[in-house]
């Protein structure tokens, strides 16, 4: 979860004013928590205070906790769509294949103890929201590399599964660099954010790679490092200057999450 939210703060303050270079520090005073931080949050809290038999109960405990912790915070970014799903009585899905099913996946891969899990989970918590083939899709990818790399596949074995399964990764950053441009769809970003990850060094490096190319900057980062902090793990130095930009509800939230009980019987 925190290689999500640190690649969210990190991107904030470049999100409307892009940087098309991997020189930056990393945490500034101008950073903050996005829509990204909030929702990752979110479905994570539902993940773990679902039923683990069967999650039966999943998808109403995601509207729940979409909506509980996502009206808390009015102004942190969503999407047009999404902020009227949130502020709304009405909880059903809106076809969307915007990058925010992609951004707020990433407990899935954690809490399943097999990637056909994972990606069964990682379906249902997008398609609350965003049941296009496309937004499942960039979820199920983000999280299928997750699992992968917490499970110590290779970066050659998630970009062959990436390719066979998701998108074709048939470009560089730096190809992309110069002419990458604002995408908040999963088939224009998802792509992007893997292989930031996947020429990546380090944690810090991918975090980097994400915001280098420009575009949507906050969001590629949350997923770029979502991955990451599975394959390379977080410092936890870093983890704590991301925890200094949260409030003491999302603190909480998180606090109460800490045990894992994995998903079965999927």
């Amino acid at each position: 979860m925190y290689g999500a939210i640190i690649g969210d703060i990190a991107g904030s303050r470049f999100e409307f004013n892009n940087h098309r270079s991997k020189e930056f520090k990393l945490f500034t005073q101008w950073d903050f928590f996005t829509d990204d931080t909030v929702m990752t949050i979110a479905v994570a809290k539902a993940l773990h205070e679902s039923k683990k038999n069967d999650y039966t109960d999943l998808e109403e405990k995601l509207v729940y906790w979409m909506k509980e912790i996502g009206r808390r915070y009015p102004d942190c970014g969503y999407g047009g769509n999404f902020a009227h799903w949130i502020m709304s009585d009405d909880s059903r899905p809106y076809n969307s294949f915007g990058n925010g099913s992609g951004m707020r996946t990433s407990e899935c891969a954690w809490i399943a103890n097999s990637l056909s899990d994972s990606l069964k989970l990682a379906e249902r918590c997008a398609a609350v929201t965003h049941n296009h083939p496309e937004g499942i899709k960039g979820a199920q990818a983000v999280t299928a590399c997750i699992y992968l790399a917490r499970k110590g596949k290779t970066k050659e074995e998630i970009r062959e599964y990436t390719e066979s399964r998701y998108y074709k990764l048939d470009f560089t950053l730096d190809e992309i660099r110069p002419v990458y441009r604002f995408n908040e769809t999963c088939q224009g970003s998802v792509p992007q954010a893997i292989e930031a990850f996947l020429e990546s060094d380090s944690f810090e490096d991918a975090i980097r790679n994400a915001i280098s190319i420009g575009g949507d900057s906050d969001t590629i980062a949350a997923m770029t490092g979502s991955i990451a902090e599975a394959y390379y793990g977080i410092e936890e130095d870093m983890v704590n200057q991301a925890r200094s930009y949260l409030d003491d509800y999302l603190l909480s939230c998180i606090e109460s999450m800490k045990e894992i009980s994995p998903a079965v019987g999927l």
